[in-house]
């Protein structure tokens, strides 16, 4: 896992590869992007870039440094993320915890963060802080990193990791050099997919779609949740204003869970999309077995109802994933806005 193991972000690989061949490495990166695009990887290059004593400013991959960097347990390379994230990772238990672990980055962290940038590097002149979801930095917490970031430790380069930057404090946005990462193509994911998960060619083709140019997201995807896209879609498009009962039944199924809920507007998104395209008059739609009721759906639905649609699906969404909020509460809530307007 070095920089130049990194796949489908050229522009982004051969930025940083740039400012390490003439030594002008910023002391702050924001690495910018949709999650599963790359960005931690090049993060994790990064850092084996500047840390490894067999090829400095490259990075081997295969030194006892390089590799330490990879599992996380390198004493010059610090990793922070919220308490949640730990947790889904493996990182740390429930138990850990009192109460619910936060999706936020505590002003604590921060300053524990800071007490470690402060110390000598054990084994590298360069200390490397990855900061994943920096994006979920609360508002102490950004205002506690700021002034690192306006008075940076000696030695040290920071890397922020955010999939919403647009959250961050604009004077953090301001002082650290931005590196974009892209949503993958949808074939790069598809021929992934095919190899790494031995999917048939049709089904790699949906789910790379559904991914959003998201590897990690596609390879994590549960193919039940894939195959009972037909249920999500239909039975949304078959409720009404009328029948409250279907409303909750539909948002007590699909929100069972966080992660139900998030694969259904996954796929509602989507259908949207396909929605649109279809009353554009467009013929690829990733939903190509749903042809006749996405042309039935564009047929009856105006255009400034959809931009409506995708609009309260993203906001459940984030409220869901990045606010930690009840999943069956905000698809019905979704659920009565939507049909309000229908």
């Amino acid at each position: 896992m070095t920089l130049a193991s990194v796949v489908g972000q050229p522009r982004a690989i051969d930025a940083l590869q740039a400012a390490l061949r003439s030594g002008a490495v910023h002391h702050a990166y924001l690495f910018a992007g949709p999650p599963g695009v790359g960005k931690e990887r090049a993060a994790v290059g990064l850092a084996q870039a500047l840390t490894c004593p067999e090829k400095p400013n490259e990075g081997c991959g295969t030194c006892a440094s390089c590799i330490r960097i990879g599992k996380g347990s390198h004493p010059d390379v610090t990793w922070l993320m919220p308490d949640a994230e730990r947790v889904e990772r493996g990182l740390a238990g429930r138990s850990d915890f009192t109460g619910t672990p936060s999706r936020d980055i505590r002003v604590e962290q921060i300053r524990g963060l800071l007490e470690r940038l402060a110390l000598h590097g054990l084994e590298s002149k360069r200390k490397v802080a990855l900061v994943v979801d920096a994006h979920q930095m609360n508002p102490q917490a950004q205002n506690a990193f700021l002034k690192t970031l306006e008075e940076p430790p000696a030695d040290t380069t920071l890397v922020l990791l955010a999939s919403a930057p647009d959250k961050m404090l604009p004077t953090i946005r301001s002082r650290c050099s931005k590196v974009q990462f892209n949503p993958l193509p949808a074939d790069f994911v598809a021929e992934r997919l095919r190899t790494e998960r031995k999917l048939d060619a049709e089904t790699a083709a949906l789910a790379a779609v559904m991914a959003g140019g998201s590897l990690g997201r596609a390879l994590a995807l549960d193919l039940d949740a894939l195959a009972a896209r037909k249920e999500v879609i239909e039975g949304f498009e078959a409720l009404t204003p009328g029948n409250v009962g279907a409303l909750l039944r539909w948002a007590g199924t699909f929100g069972e869970s966080r992660e139900t809920a998030e694969q259904a507007l996954g796929i509602l998104s989507l259908w949207t999309r396909d929605v649109a395209l279809a009353k554009a008059g467009g013929e690829r739609l990733a939903n190509r077995d749903l042809a006749p009721l996405a042309h039935e759906v564009a047929a009856r639905t105006h255009e400034g109802t959809l931009h409506r649609r995708h609009a309260l699906m993203e906001k459940a969404r984030a409220t869901i994933v990045e606010r930690n909020g009840s999943a069956r509460l905000q698809l019905e809530r979704m659920l009565i806005e939507l049909l309000e307007g229908r």
